[in-house]
């Protein structure tokens, strides 16, 4: 059975949701399989944060030698 630590994460930019994710995680980025769910948009005057980056990251499954 194999079984995948994951979460979503919310931020202005996708760069800082992976970020998060990576610290939440505890994990390397070459660790995680990323997945953009969406882009996040710039608001009025080009603000961030009118519409957040959402992203899900799983930390892959790393092979052991028994």
């Amino acid at each position: 059975m194999t079984q995948h630590t994951s979460i979503e994460v919310e931020a202005n930019t996708v760069k800082e949701a992976i970020g998060k994710a990576l610290a939440m995680l505890s994990a390397k980025k070459e660790n995680v399989d990323i997945k953009v769910l969406t882009e996040g948009e710039r608001g009025l005057f080009n603000m961030d944060g009118a519409k957040p980056a959402r992203i899900r990251a799983t930390i892959r499954k790393i092979p052991t030698n028994e």
